[in-house]
C-alpha cells in the first residue's frame, strides 16, 4: 500500500477529528463566549452544513488545480480556520472559522478518496479507502479524548492551535510524499456531472445517508444511555466510547481486506447485522455486560462500512473528486439527520431507548434500499461499470510510491 495513503489518512484524521471535537469542548466554549451550550452545539450543525453545500462547489473551483497542489492548498486553508478559531474572540468569529474548515474539510476529503482510488488499482480500492478511513476512526479513539485532555489541562484553544500544527504537518509530507497528478489541460465539468444523471448513484448516496445516520444517531446519545439507563457510572463513559472506537479500527481493517471482492455481501450483511445490533442494543439497554457486548460490536460493523460504501458509489460513477466529495455531502446530511430524529424521538417522551430504535430503523432503510439494485442484477447489484469515455487509462495515471 503506498504510504502516500497513510499521509493522506493523517489529513482525514484531522478534518475528522475537528468536526468532532466541539463535542468535548462545549462547557469551556460555552463559558469562554458567554454563550448556552446548545449554541456551541450549532457548530456542529454548521460544520456539516457546510460540508453537504460548500464542499462540491470548491472540488468544482479546484478541477483544473494539481490534485498534489489543490489537497496542500486545503490543508493550509484549514490551518488558516484553525488558527482563527483559536484567537477569536467573538462567538461569530468562531463560526466563521468552521465555515472556512468545513469548506477545505469537505472538498480535501474528496481529493483525498480520487487520489487514493488512482495510487491503486481498481481491486485494491477498498483496501486503499480502508487505510484512508482509518484516519477517521481513529479520530473516534484518539482525536477526540486527546482534545478534550487538552482543553481540561491547557484550554480548549490549545486544541485548535495543536490541530493546526498537525495539519500544517501534514501539508509537508503531502508534499513529499503523494506523486504529482497532471494539470488537466482542460475541463470537462459536463463529464464530471454527467454521472450525476444516473439515478443508481444517487440510491448509493441514499444507502451511505441512512447507513452513517443510523450509527451517528445512536452513538451521539452513548453517554446519557451509559449512565442513565444502563447505569454505568460517569467513569466508565470514556472506556465504553474507548472500546466503540477500538472496534472501528479493527472492523475498518477487516472490511476493507473483504469489500473489493465481495462488495454487496459485505453491505448486505453488515447493515443485516447493524439492524439486528442496534435493535438488540435497544432491548438490553438496562443490562450491563449486554450493553458492552453491543458497544463493541457496534463498533465493529457500523462505520467500518465505509470502504464499501464508497467502493459502490466508485464502481456505479468513477474515481473523480467530484462524486467522492458529494458522497461525503450526503454523509453529512445522514449525520445531521439521524441527531435530529432521535432528539425529536426523545423530545416526544420515548426514553433513551429512542436514538437506538431510531438507529435501527436508519439501517434497515438502508438495507431495504439495496434490495432494488439486487433485483435488478447486473450492473445495479454488484456496482461494476465500464471506464467512462474520455476517462484517463490507468497508465496516465499518478505512479505509486
Amino acid at each position: 500500500m503506498p504510504l502516500a495513503i497513510a499521509v493522506l489518512a493523517v489529513g482525514v484524521f484531522c478534518v475528522n477529528t475537528t468536526e468532532i471535537m466541539v463535542a468535548g469542548l462545549l462547557p469551556s466554549i460555552s463559558e469562554a463566549f458567554g454563550v448556552s451550550v446548545s449554541s456551541v452545539g450549532y457548530l456542529v450543525s454548521v460544520f456539516a452544513l457546510t460540508m453537504v453545500v460548500g464542499g462540491p462547489l470548491l472540488t468544482v473551483a479546484l478541477l483544473r488545480a494539481s490534485r498534489k497542489k489543490a489537497l496542500i492548498g486545503l490543508l493550509l486553508v484549514f490551518v488558516a480556520g484553525q488558527l482563527l478559531g483559536a484567537v477569536a474572540q467573538d462567538y461569530w468569529v468562531l463560526v466563521v472559522s468552521r465555515v472556512v474548515t468545513a469548506l477545505a474539510a469537505s472538498a480535501f476529503y474528496g481529493i483525498a478518496v480520487a487520489v487514493s482510488a488512482r495510487l491503486v488499482g481498481p481491486d485494491m480500492r477498498a483496501r486503499a479507502l480502508s487505510v484512508l478511513m482509518s484516519g477517521m476512526m481513529v479520530a473516534q479513539v484518539v482525536g477526540l479524548p486527546v482534545a478534550a485532555f487538552v482543553d481540561q489541562h491547557f484550554g480548549w484553544r490549545a486544541s485548535f492551535y495543536g490541530l493546526a500544527a498537525l495539519a500544517a504537518l501534514c501539508a509537508l509530507l503531502v508534499w513529499a510524499r503523494v506523486p504529482d497528478s497532471p494539470v488537466p489541460q482542460k475541463v470537462n465539468l459536463r463529464g464530471e456531472l454527467d454521472s450525476f444523471r444516473d439515478r443508481a448513484l444517487w440510491a448509493a448516496y441514499g444507502t451511505n445517508a441512512l447507513v452513517i445516520g443510523s450509527v451517528v444517531a445512536a452513538f451521539s446519545y452513548f453517554a446519557p444511555i451509559f449512565e442513565e439507563l444502563t447505569g454505568f457510572p460517569s467513569g466508565v463513559t470514556p472506556l465504553l466510547f474507548a472500546l466503540f472506537g477500538i472496534g472501528t479500527i479493527a472492523g475498518n481493517m477487516v472490511t476493507g481486506r473483504l469489500a473489493d471482492r465481495y462488495m454487496m455481501p459485505v453491505l448486505l450483511y453488515g447493515l443485516a447485522g447493524l439492524t439486528a445490533v442496534l435493535a438488540a442494543f435497544a432491548l438490553v439497554a438496562e443490562n450491563k455486560p449486554a450493553t458492552v457486548v453491543a458497544v463493541a460490536v457496534l463498533g465493529v460493523i457500523g462505520l467500518p462500512l465505509n470502504p464499501a460504501l464508497g467502493v459502490r458509489v466508485m464502481r456505479l460513477a468513477d474515481d473523480g473528486p467530484m462524486v467522492s466529495t458529494v458522497n461525503a455531502s450526503a454523509v453529512n446530511v445522514g449525520v445531521a439527520l439521524g441527531p435530529w430524529v432521535a432528539g425529536l424521538a426523545i423530545s416526544a417522551e420515548m426514553g433513551l431507548r429512542a436514538p437506538l430504535w431510531v438507529g435501527a430503523a436508519m439501517a434497515l432503510a438502508g438495507l431495504l434500499s439495496l434490495l432494488p439494485a439486487l433485483g435488478r442484477g447486473g450492473r445495479a447489484a454488484t456496482g461494476d461499470r465500464h471506464e467512462p469515455a474520455g476517462r484517463e487509462p490507468a497508465a496516465d495515471r499518478e505512479p505509486v510510491r
